[in-house]
């Protein structure tokens, strides 16, 4: 693990904390995703908080007044200590570290689950119930789509991977055939 990661998930722990005590675990990821996804997504955004040109009181002052009302305190004030310490690289690293602590503590799990079309919300349900009893933990369904796969479904859980898919059986069946010959 690098020194960054190891630096992110402390910072990540605390957020966490801060939100299990005021009770807005779910509230503090949906902030986090949406802070990172919009610094992450704007070019403008990044070179703005990375520019060495630019005091740290001004992006402070910038950040407050872009965020301050749609983000909570702990994340404000989460997000400028990582500026003060020149540490605005980890943004995404601290999102990361947040969901890993949020799913250990809460007993979820992250699907990715591909499938040749978008399933429906009835679809990824029955995806997560199936999945979650087998895992014991609540599963969050992610669909994405693979035409490649032919058909069935393809999960991926941690490390672990479930696949029906019908180009994996393929594959499997072609292997079972050169074994034999």
């Amino acid at each position: 693990m690098s020194r960054d990661t190891v630096v992110a998930k402390r910072y990540a722990k605390a957020l966490f904390e801060v939100a299990e005590q005021e009770q807005t675990i779910m509230e503090t990821e949906q902030e986090l995703r949406a802070f990172v996804e919009a610094v992450s997504g704007d070019a403008e955004i990044r070179k703005f908080i990375n520019s060495p040109n630019i005091t740290e009181a001004v992006k402070l002052q910038v950040l407050a007044n872009s965020f301050e009302s749609k983000l909570s305190a702990p994340l404000i004030n989460t997000i400028k200590l990582l500026i003060q310490r020149s540490r605005a690289d980890l943004f995404e690293s601290l999102l990361a570290g947040y969901l890993d602590i949020q799913e250990y503590k809460l007993g979820l799990a992250h699907a990715k689950v591909y499938s040749t079309y978008a399933l429906s919300e009835q679809e990824k349900t029955a995806v997560a119930e199936q999945f979650g009893a087998r895992e014991h933990k609540t599963i969050r369904v992610e669909n994405i789509v693979d035409p490649s796969l032919l058909g069935g479904l393809k999960v991926v859980i941690g490390d672990t991977l479930y696949d029906g898919s019908l180009a994996g059986k393929l594959d499997r069946l072609e292997k079972s055939f050169n074994r034999r010959v």
